[in-house]
C-alpha cells in the first residue's frame, strides 16, 4: 500500500477514536492486570504498544510513589485511578512526570476529577480529529500550509509539538511561582 493512503486511512481511524468518560469506566475495582489489559484496549488505537510500552506494573507503582495515582485500596484500582491512569499513559507521550504530576494539580485546582477527566477526553479527541483533517483535507484548502508531499506535515508538526510543549512547561513554570 502506498505511504499516501496508508496515511490517510490511519487518519481516517484516527478521527474515530473515542475515549471512554468517566461515567464509561468500569464501577468493579480491578487487580493490576485487569488494569493493564483495560488501559491497553483503551489506549492502542492511538497509541501503538509495538512502539512504545503502554503501561506496565513497575510503572503503575512508580506512578503511586511519586503520588501520580492515589494508591490503591488493597491492591485494587477503580474508576478514579483508570481516569488518572488513561491520562498519565497519553500525557507521558509528551511530559515529563514531573510536569505531568503540576499539570494534574492545576486541573484539580479548577475542576473535580470527574470533570478534569472528560474535559481531558475531549480536548484530547479534539487534537485527534485536527491532526487526522491535516492529512484528510483537500489539497486545495487555503488555511493549510503544506505541499502536496505528507513529509512537510511531519516537520511542521514537530515543530508545533516543541512549541506546545513549551508552552505547558512555561504554564506550569507560572503556576508554581504564583503559589
Amino acid at each position: 500500500m502506498e505511504a499516501n493512503e496508508e496515511l490517510k486511512q490511519w487518519s481516517a481511524a484516527l478521527k474515530e477514536v473515542r475515549l471512554p468518560r468517566w461515567e464509561e469506566l468500569p464501577e468493579l475495582e480491578l487487580y493490576m492486570d485487569q488494569v493493564i489489559t483495560l488501559i491497553d484496549r483503551y489506549l492502542s488505537p492511538i497509541i501503538e504498544p509495538e512502539k512504545h510500552h503502554l503501561l506496565s506494573s513497575a510503572m503503575v507503582n512508580n506512578y503511586v510513589k511519586h503520588k501520580l495515582v492515589p494508591p490503591p485500596l488493597k491492591k485494587r484500582y477503580n474508576k478514579n485511578h483508570l481516569a488518572y491512569l488513561i491520562a498519565i499513559t497519553l500525557i507521558k507521550q509528551v511530559l515529563t512526570i514531573t510536569d505531568i504530576k503540576e499539570l494534574i494539580v492545576m486541573q484539580l485546582a479548577i475542576d473535580e476529577p470527574k470533570q478534569a477527566y472528560n474535559n481531558f477526553c475531549q480536548i484530547q479527541e479534539e487534537s485527534l480529529r485536527y491532526v487526522a483533517g491535516l492529512v484528510l483535507a483537500e489539497e486545495n484548502d487555503p488555511t493549510l500550509v503544506r505541499q502536496s508531499d505528507y513529509r512537510y506535515l511531519a516537520v511542521e508538526n514537530a515543530a508545533a509539538s516543541f512549541a506546545s510543549k513549551l508552552l505547558v512547561e512555561k504554564i506550569i513554570e507560572l503556576e508554581k511561582t504564583d503559589d
